[in-house]
């Protein structure tokens, strides 16, 4: 197996490294004067099973294009240099929210980049917390490994909260499923019920609305308030709010990709969130450093899980 990383100083590639007991194989990055990159392995792929990690979020010297750009050159090349077989590793999976058809003449956004994928030669795309899984299914023709968000927050989670009472709920319809997986996981591990609720929302051209009604019964009960990911955080703190009204005793946010875009630090210090809990998908470099957000926050390795799909993947492929 060859592991690579082509994400900089990636504390997640590193625990991921240490977990399947390989050492990060080398590569060249090269960044020309006028912006180009040159990437290529620095051992021989020839035959080999090979993994590339490549977290696809923004930060400021690389946009989600450039990341994008640069994992399909370097599978690519692997796959030109007789490597047997090219796995991307995506914690954070970019352009995976415009999944669908909403207004004339939008883009399939998330099937276009999984075509991108195969044309390159990508065997398979192993990816934390989709935006929608079964639009993110249906998009690739090859095959995807989907591990779920809150099989990474969840010893985070139940080492916080103890013996409450607790329910588990959606900040809006979109991800009551997502939801309700977790409900019914949670369940089975505790050997108690746990209840259920959804916060509506409506979304139309970026402008929130009808987010007060709650749909399920939270009152007394600590709720894990479960999303894919956190931009602004305007959904969470909303969604928050409403499910305080409605008597939750706390709201614990709990979401797979931390983005944490402009307006996120304040919308997450409100006090209806009492605590924050992320995957290390994406770091949390935009929060301001003394935010009092940054008390709320904790951030739970997906290294375990990406290890063990991958050693799942590489011994199948042996057999």
């Amino acid at each position: 197996m060859l592991m690579f990383s082509l994400d900089t100083d990636s504390s997640l590639a590193q625990a991921l490294a240490s977990q399947l007991g390989v050492a990060l194989a080398p590569h060249e990055h090269r960044v020309f004067e006028d912006g180009e990159h040159k990437l290529r392995p620095l051992v021989d792929p020839r035959g080999r099973d090979a993994y590339v990690l490549h977290s696809l979020y923004g930060e400021p010297l690389c946009s989600p294009q450039d990341k994008l750009l640069q994992l399909l050159v370097f599978v690519a090349a692997l796959r030109d240099h007789g490597a047997a077989r090219v796995s991307a590793v995506l914690p954070y999976l970019a352009y995976a929210r415009k999944d669908r058809q909403t207004k004339p003449f939008d883009p399939l956004t998330l099937r276009y980049v999984a075509q991108l994928f195969e044309a390159v030669g990508t065997a398979q795309c192993l990816v934390l917390e989709a935006h929608n899984v079964a639009a993110f299914q249906n998009a690739f023709r090859i095959p995807s490994v989907h591990i779920e968000a809150h099989r990474v927050l969840e010893p985070q989670v139940l080492a916080r909260v103890g013996q409450a009472a607790l329910a588990v709920a959606s900040p809006d319809p979109g991800g009551v499923k997502r939801a309700q997986l977790w409900r019914e996981s949670l369940a089975q591990t505790l050997q108690r019920p746990v209840g259920f609720a959804m916060v509506d929302k409506r979304r139309s051209a970026g402008v929130l609305s009808s987010d007060k009604l709650v749909a399920g019964e939270v009152a007394g009960l600590t709720v894990l308030l479960l999303d894919d990911l956190i931009a602004s955080g305007d959904t969470l703190r909303r969604a928050a709010r409403a499910l305080m009204q409605a008597g939750a005793k706390e709201v614990l946010a709990c979401a797979a990709h931390g983005l944490f875009t402009r307006g996120a630090a304040d919308a997450l210090a409100d006090d209806a969130i009492s605590s924050l809990i992320v995957s290390d998908s994406v770091p949390p470099f935009r929060l301001p450093q003394h935010a009092a957000v940054r008390a709320k926050l904790s951030v739970a390795s997906a290294a375990g899980l990406f290890a063990q799909a991958i050693s799942a993947s590489h011994l199948a492929w042996r057999r």
